[in-house]
């Protein structure tokens, strides 16, 4: 009896495995993303400085390449061509001023979808985009995001 179990364990968790690499999609935790530096850079568009994002080498490696990530939808486009996705619920997330510019991204869809609410909590994967130098858009961008059941 344990010599199936193990067997069926063992099976189990190569195919799993398997199926994981075969996909070649990385998992990217808010704890990866919220750890960058950050160094003051000149922006000509508004004749001053800001802090600009200092991307970790692993994060580098990840950019231009399809991972998943989870977090709390904000909506912020009427027509679903995109919505904002946060480590944190609303009450608690960026724009509130109670969390770093880290801890949210853009969600630009494949297809658009209007369906989501406030604080949904879904999973996405799509190609992921360092923002290194537009004011106007948050650090990560996911592009061709598409919805996943986990």
């Amino acid at each position: 009896m344990h010599t199936k179990l193990i067997a069926f364990s063992i099976f189990t968790m190569t195919t799993l495995l398997s199926f994981t690499f075969a996909e070649g999609i990385t998992k990217l935790s808010w704890k990866t993303m919220q750890n960058i530096k950050f160094e003051k850079k000149y922006y000509k568009e508004i004749d001053g400085e800001m802090q600009a994002p200092v991307f970790t080498d692993e994060l580098k490696k990840l950019d231009k390449t399809i991972v998943q990530v989870e977090g709390y939808v904000v909506p912020v486009d009427e027509k679903g061509r995109y919505v904002a996705l946060s480590a944190n619920p609303y009450a608690s997330c960026f724009f509130c001023g109670k969390a770093g510019p880290a801890s949210v991204m853009t969600i630009r869809f494949k297809k658009k979808n209007t369906t989501f609410k406030t604080d949904d909590y879904i999973h996405f994967k799509g190609k992921l985009e360092l923002n290194y130098s537009d004011i106007n858009e948050f650090y990560y961008i996911l592009n061709d995001a598409e919805e996943i059941e986990e």
